[in-house]
């Protein structure tokens, strides 16, 4: 198969395209914007292969997603590109509604007649290109907004209530995607996933910020009490997920994929400082400059501090995957203890990586390499 993943730069993208890349489960074509959370330094090894092609094109431009679907002719597309911080959609809202709203619709549009233009007849694979085409929206959980501490997970039928104008946007993208299945009959599947963690994520996100802030003795910044609940999702476990619902989920449904895993979020930095004190103590300069005793053995949960809550914060997200378990088999590998230390390694072993995200870096590059195409 070749498959079309728009956002293969990002996050959970960039781990979608090494899977299945190095599990050699199909061709990928890569189309990316490049915003500031794009980068190709996640994808190593790439360029040179045959069964790999990135285009710089943002989905917005019509004209030049119509190219590619024309040039690279995929059976299959999977949609992950979005705008998806929470904290960026408060301050300017504007590029969560163009990207995430216009641009799934303009992708929609441009797959929409892709499809209808396919061939209907069966070939070698003893189904028809038309047959064989998908279209994979990926989303999130916070579409069903805030969750109440007693109340059980969300499932599939959970309805919407988006709190953040980025879960707003995503919960919009979702709702098109189901009135281009039931209009024009595009045959779609959506996923909606917990938080993930893992691997090449951007510093901003929770987790990486405090694995960074603390190697380097900074402050830990905390919102509020640091009691809002969510699951974790190893970012390689959603991977074979997002695969697992394309290859066998069923045409106009939606599944949820979690990782059992709900941990609130002071929970989640004390683990990152329990595992950065085993790993790597703290330097003695940086035990001066915090007045901590030498042998204080969780010394980086000093550097916590709580700051001032987010504008409508959800309190408590919890997904129950249970169908996509049950109906297609798919279950998480990582415990969330296995892959936060995991996570916290590849962190403190790829510091070349980081310096080069934190400090811009890798913009100039992009920028040298991309600027005109």
């Amino acid at each position: 198969m070749k498959i079309l993943i728009t956002g293969g730069a990002g996050f959970i993208g960039s781990a979608l395209v090494r899977f299945l890349m190095g599990s050699q489960l199909a061709r990928v074509v890569n189309v990316d914007a490049l915003t500031y959370a794009g980068n190709l330094e996640a994808l190593p090894g790439l360029d040179d292969d045959p069964g790999y092609h990135f285009e710089h094109v943002d989905i917005g431009d019509r004209a030049a997603v119509e190219r590619v679907f024309r040039v690279h002719k995929p059976d299959a597309v999977m949609h992950l590109a979005a705008e998806s911080h929470v904290d960026r959609s408060i301050l300017g809202p504007e590029a969560f509604v163009q990207t995430n709203v216009v641009g799934t619709q303009n992708l929609l549009e441009v797959a929409r007649e892709y499809w209808q233009g396919l061939a209907d007849q069966p070939d070698q694979r003893q189904q028809s290109p038309r047959e064989r085409f998908r279209f994979h929206h990926i989303s999130t959980d916070e579409v069903f907004g805030d969750l109440p501490l007693d109340a059980p997970a969300f499932t599939e039928t959970t309805p919407y209530a988006p709190s953040s104008p980025y879960a707003a946007s995503k919960a919009a993208s979702d709702h098109l995607v189901r009135a281009w299945h039931r209009t024009y009959g595009l045959p779609v599947v959506i996923t909606n996933c917990s938080n993930n963690y893992g691997p090449y994520q951007f510093p901003e996100k929770l987790i990486p910020l405090m694995i960074l802030n603390a190697a380097a003795g900074k402050p830990l910044p905390v919102y509020g009490d640091g009691g809002q609940i969510r699951d974790w999702l190893h970012v390689e476990d959603h991977a074979k997920a997002l695969w697992t619902v394309l290859q066998h989920g069923e045409v106009g449904e939606t599944y949820n994929i979690g990782g059992d895993a709900e941990r609130t979020n002071l929970d989640v930095v004390h683990t990152i400082c329990d595992l950065l004190t085993e790993l790597r103590p703290m330097a003695e300069d940086v035990r001066r400059q915090t007045n901590l005793e030498t042998n204080t053995p969780t010394h980086y949960r000093n550097l916590i501090q709580s700051v001032t809550d987010r504008p409508g914060h959800d309190r408590r997200y919890a997904i129950d995957s249970r169908r996509i378990q049950r109906e297609l088999g798919w279950r998480p590998r990582h415990t969330f203890e296995s892959g936060l230390r995991k996570t916290v390694q590849w962190y403190l072993e790829h510091t070349e990586w980081v310096n080069r995200v934190q400090s811009g870096e890798y913009r100039q590059w992009l920028e040298q390499n991309y600027a005109s195409r």
